[in-house]
């Protein structure tokens, strides 16, 4: 694979990479590139997270050594399970079997617990040395990395170490790339800007998109998407397992997925925050060889097979495809897609019963 093959590899499906060229240059190098994403392991695994999972397989075979943080320590600070450390770590656990289901290379991947990190005094320096590098008007502007407001600070202390922590864990594995969603780009860039000052690689962050809630933008005022930064949208209007009714959880079965889909907000040729054709751009179209088949009567067209989501997006918008069609399309595709995960966790007695744990402790 050459580096025109890696770099698109690497990037494909990206919504922001900071920066390309720096990129190239470090792939033209042919040095051993670093790469990570870090997580909390914080309940339940939602479809939104598959996006970040096929970004991991791109890197890997993209020949990235990658590392899986799994941010257990951040997940207690962001009070996720009730703090709960071991049913913190069983979610780990759940995520780790969620990624080998689909087919992501795991035995090629470093998974890491945080605690590893924090059990080391030099990985303390170096987040006492964000912390001297960085305002306080900055660190709290940059809790939406957790999905919180920085106001949320005044209320528990701990939220201010988060940012911190997530910057001195890019420095601590000498990382070259950082991955994660667009709401992880404040940390991100806290990361690159003071790099200089801390005598560390300043990380290439590459910048996934985030899976808009089965809501959509609902009933919400587009003015107050307008007046938002970037991350702070996705903040807003991302899946989020705390509202069942609009998020699709990888285990589901597939009547549960037909349901719920036929119920999303999927306005008539609208692509931006809908949920079923980012469903269809951000996950199903980036599984290679993927088509999406659309059954309907000749009296409505007929079947019809798109290959690529250009396609599928301009019937869309010209309403040469109807949303319920779609619907019912992208709900076969997903369940299919989920099958391997399906029968793993539902095969497992033991998985499921975890998942009735988390599932209390996210209801209590």
């Amino acid at each position: 694979m050459d580096v025109e093959e890696r770099l698109n590899l690497i990037t494909r499906g990206a919504l922001e990479v900071v920066t390309r060229e720096e990129l190239r240059e470090k792939l033209e190098s042919g040095e051993r590139l670093r790469g990570y994403i870090g997580y909390e392991p914080s309940g339940l695994v939602h479809i939104g997270w598959l996006i970040w999972m096929m970004k991991v397989r791109d890197m890997v075979e993209a020949g990235v050594d990658f590392t899986v943080l799994e941010a257990t320590w951040h997940a207690r600070i962001n009070d996720k399970l009730g703090g709960d450390m071991e049913l913190i770590r069983e979610s780990a656990r759940l995520v780790r079997i969620v990624m080998e289901a689909l087919g992501v290379p795991v035995d090629r991947i470093r998974f890491l617990d945080a605690e590893d990190l924090a059990g080391d005094k030099d990985y303390w320096a170096l987040v006492i040395g964000v912390a001297k590098n960085a305002t306080l008007a900055r660190i709290k502007r940059a809790l939406t990395i957790m999905g919180r407001r920085a106001d949320e600070a005044e209320l528990d202390a701990s939220k201010i170490i988060y940012p911190a922590m997530q910057v001195a864990d890019i420095y601590y594995m000498d990382l070259d790339i950082a991955l994660g969603g667009m709401d992880q780009r404040k940390a991100h860039m806290l990361a690159r800007d003071i790099a200089k000052r801390m005598g560390a690689k300043k990380p290439i962050a590459v910048h996934t998109p985030l899976l808009t809630g089965l809501q959509g933008t609902g009933r919400m005022d587009p003015s107050r998407l307008a007046g938002m930064e970037v991350d702070e949208v996705y903040a807003e209007v991302k899946m989020s397992k705390s509202k069942p009714e609009t998020t699709i959880l990888v285990h589901e079965d597939p009547k549960e997925i037909r349901r719920k889909l036929r119920k999303a907000y999927c306005p008539q040729g609208q692509e931006e925050y809908n949920p079923v054709m980012e469903i269809n751009k951000y996950i199903l179209f980036q599984t290679p060889g993927f088509k999406l088949v659309v059954e309907r009567p000749s009296k409505y067209g007929g079947t019809i097979v798109y290959e690529s989501y250009e396609d599928l997006a301009r019937d869309f918008r010209e309403g040469r495809l109807h949303p319920l069609d779609l619907k019912n399309a992208t709900a076969e595709a997903l369940a299919k897609l989920l099958e391997p995960v399906r029968k793993r966790i539902q095969g497992d007695p033991s998985l499921m019963e975890t998942i009735k744990r988390i599932q209390g402790a996210t209801t209590r």
